[in-house]
C-alpha cells in the first residue's frame, strides 16, 4: 500500500484462530475509510496452523536443608499455693504459675519452637495435660526428650533465643543460671542460649500480673 496507486491488499479475518473470509483494502483516493470491501468469500472455515507451545520449565530442585528455624509460645496463669519456676529456676515469688507441668512457660516455649523447627506439632501432643503420667513434671526433663527427637534425625541445636515477659519479679539476677541449666539438659554452651526478660509495660493479662509468657527462636543444623 505504500507509494503505488491503484495497489491492492487482500487479507482474510476470523475470530478464535479460525478464517471465515477474505477482505480488502484499496489505497485509492477517496473520501471513504480505507476498508472499501469486505467480502466473505466462503462459510467453510480454514485451520491455522500455530506453533506448538513449549513444555513449561520444571522448578530447579532446591539441595537439601541444612537449617531450620522454628519459633514457641506459651502463657500460663499465676496464682497463689505453686512454685514459680523458669528456665529451671526456682524463683521466690509470692504466686507461681498453673500447669499440668512444673508450668515452666520459658523451657515450655523452647520445646515448641524446636518441635516447630522439626515439624512435629506442639508438647501438648506429646505431653498432653490429661495425661497423669506428665503432672508435675519437671519441665527440663520433658525439654531433654524433645531434645532426643532432634538428635534421631539428624540435627542438632544452634542456638536458642528467648524473652520471658512478666511485671513481676525481677528476673535479670536469675537470667545467667536459667541459661546454664537450659543448656546443660540439651548439651550446649550457655552462650549458645539466649534468655531476656522485659515487662508488658502493665497491659494486658501479663501487665495486670494475671500470667507470664515466653517467646523462643531456635535454630536447628544439620548434623549430617
Amino acid at each position: 500500500m505504500e507509494g503505488v496507486e491503484g495497489r491492492e491488499s487482500r487479507g482474510s479475518v476470523g475470530w478464535g484462530g479460525r478464517v471465515y473470509g477474505d477482505f480488502s483494502l484499496s489505497d485509492q483516493p477517496s473520501s471513504e475509510p480505507a476498508l472499501t470491501a469486505l467480502e466473505f468469500s466462503s462459510s467453510t472455515p480454514y485451520s491455522l496452523s500455530l506453533p506448538t507451545p513449549s513444555p513449561p520449565l520444571l522448578p530447579t530442585p532446591l539441595p537439601p536443608m541444612t537449617i531450620r528455624i522454628g519459633n514457641g509460645y506459651d502463657i500460663h496463669r499465676l496464682t497463689t499455693g505453686r512454685r514459680l519456676i523458669l528456665g529451671g529456676v526456682e524463683i521466690a515469688h509470692e504466686f507461681g504459675l498453673l500447669g499440668h507441668s512444673d508450668a515452666d512457660v520459658l523451657t515450655h516455649a523452647i520445646m515448641d519452637a524446636i518441635l516447630g523447627a522439626l515439624s512435629l506439632g506442639d508438647i501438648g501432643h506429646y505431653f498432653p495435660p490429661t495425661d497423669q503420667k506428665w503432672a508435675g513434671a519437671d519441665s527440663l526433663v520433658l525439654l531433654s526428650q524433645v531434645n532426643q527427637l532432634v538428635r534421631d534425625r539428624n540435627w542438632q541445636i544452634g542456638n536458642i533465643d528467648t524473652v520471658v515477659v512478666a511485671e513481676r519479679p525481677k528476673l535479670k539476677p536469675h537470667i545467667e543460671k536459667m541459661r546454664e541449666k537450659i543448656a546443660g539438659v540439651l548439651g550446649l554452651e550457655p552462650n549458645q542460649v539466649g534468655v531476656k526478660a522485659t515487662t508488658n509495660e502493665k497491659l494486658g493479662p501479663v501487665g495486670r500480673e494475671e500470667g507470664i509468657c515466653a517467646y523462643a527462636v531456635v535454630l536447628l543444623v544439620s548434623a549430617g
